[in-house]
């Protein structure tokens, strides 16, 4: 038994080397093709619902690729695509989130947003040509693949809807055995890639709370229950429940974002609204939040004689990456790009949706580095500055591409 299984490894080692050899080829080959699909969807930005015309754009490279689709017809954006290999075997998902942002964009570069107020800040445009990339590819090397590939071009990753919009569109989900996505990344240099087991970004509540006092006029504060004060006492408490009611080792952030209250200078004002939102990591932890958050909201407005609510949305469930996918994945980038360039990343507290498909599949997310200060690529995602360098996006083209031609080999019999 001992020299078959060692004669597997050998073979399934030799088939990995082969097809690695033809996606570093196809991944200078391509690139022109990968960078071009960027710089377009860049200019023609869609915040998330409303990504009709990206959908349509999509749907023609993959018809110039051969590769069938569906769109999803419930809002006509979002599209599955699928690519059967020529043996049998299991079915892996590939995906790239197409939304931009409300952000206006003072990039100055010569493929700037030509719709106004409307950026891919965050780097969706890089997404969706990184998977156009990956799907010529695995196109390319169709006698290859062993198994069934799907392609999810997903909307509404920002307003962390789209994944569950998507599940719920056709069979594709129940289908699939294991996923696999990534985020170009500003925290780390270009080339390089970061694909830890575990943790590696938060969940995010949405936090609502809504205040009730008393309203009357500024000179006579005696009469009134001043809901403006009753929200900021609220804002300074909430702010203990991480430094004094968790761990230090568990990793917790409140923030509050948008203070409303008042209608005129003169007036104190009866009503305010907060909005904000938290991450941590453990599901425990999130439960014990928004209890704490719950009993600080009531109890402070009540020492001021007023009243208040919080209330809370699960935007996004804490990104999960699991071990032997995220060894699979280290493997693959190493044969790629070389060992020295899969890097080691601290985890982040920015929440992403693909956590949906992980809470339900074995997979991996990975993290593209694309910073350059010799091209201004250094600015935080969301910033009306962001750029990125685009040396990164043929390697996350030939990562998305290898890793799923490798997972259906090593899983096909298990």
């Amino acid at each position: 038994m001992e020299s078959t299984k060692s004669t597997t490894k050998s073979n399934e080692n030799t088939t990995s080397t082969s097809t690695v050899a033809a996606i570093k080829r196809l991944q200078k080959e391509y690139e022109g093709d990968i960078i071009a699909w960027r710089r377009y969807l860049h200019q023609y930005p869609e915040v998330s619902f409303e990504e009709q015309a990206t959908t349509k754009y999509l749907a023609g490279e993959l018809d110039k690729l051969g590769i069938p689709y569906e769109i999803n017809p419930e809002k006509n954006t979002g599209i599955v695509a699928w690519i059967e290999g020529a043996k049998p075997g299991k079915t892996i998902m590939l995906r790239a989130d197409i939304d931009a942002l409300n952000v206006t964009e003072q990039t100055g570069c010569e493929f700037t947003s030509k719709h106004e107020g409307k950026m891919h800040a965050c780097g969706h445009d890089a997404h969706m040509a990184v998977l156009l990339g990956a799907a010529k590819m695995l196109k390319t090397l169709q006698q290859e693949i062993e198994g069934k590939v799907f392609l999810v071009f997903q909307p509404a990753e920002e307003s962390a809807e789209g994944a569950e919009y998507m599940k719920k569109f056709g069979t594709w989900f129940a289908e699939t055995d294991s996923v696999f996505g990534g985020h170009i990344w500003i925290d780390l240099p270009a080339g390089k890639v970061s694909v830890e087991a575990g943790e590696r970004m938060a969940a995010a509540l949405e936090i609502a709370i809504e205040v009730e006092g008393k309203a009357g006029h500024g000179a006579q504060p005696h009469l009134t229950v001043d809901a403006t004060v009753v929200a900021s006492a609220i804002v300074m408490n909430l702010q203990t429940i991480v430094s004094r009611h968790f761990s230090p080792l568990d990793s917790v952030v409140v923030t509050i974002g948008k203070m409303t209250s008042g209608d005129r200078y003169n007036v104190i004002s009866g009503r305010a609204k907060l909005e904000g939102t938290a991450r941590y990591f453990k599901h425990a932890v999130g439960d014990e939040l928004k209890k704490a958050m719950g009993q600080v909201v009531e109890e402070t407005a009540k020492a001021y004689g007023a009243t208040a609510k919080a209330s809370f949305r699960q935007m996004v469930p804490p990104t999960i990456n699991k071990p032997e996918c995220s060894e699979l994945a280290h493997r693959v980038g190493a044969e790629l790009i070389g060992e020295e360039n899969v890097v080691l990343m601290e985890k982040t507290m920015a929440g992403e949706d693909f956590a949906y498909y992980l809470e339900e599949k074995p997979g991996c997310f990975a993290f593209f580095g694309i910073a350059n200060p010799e091209l201004d690529a250094v600015h935080s995602h969301h910033s009306n500055f962001f750029k990125i360098d685009e040396s990164a996006l043929p390697i996350g083209a030939a990562m998305y591409a290898q890793y799923a031609l490798q997972w259906l080999k090593e899983n096909k019999d298990k």
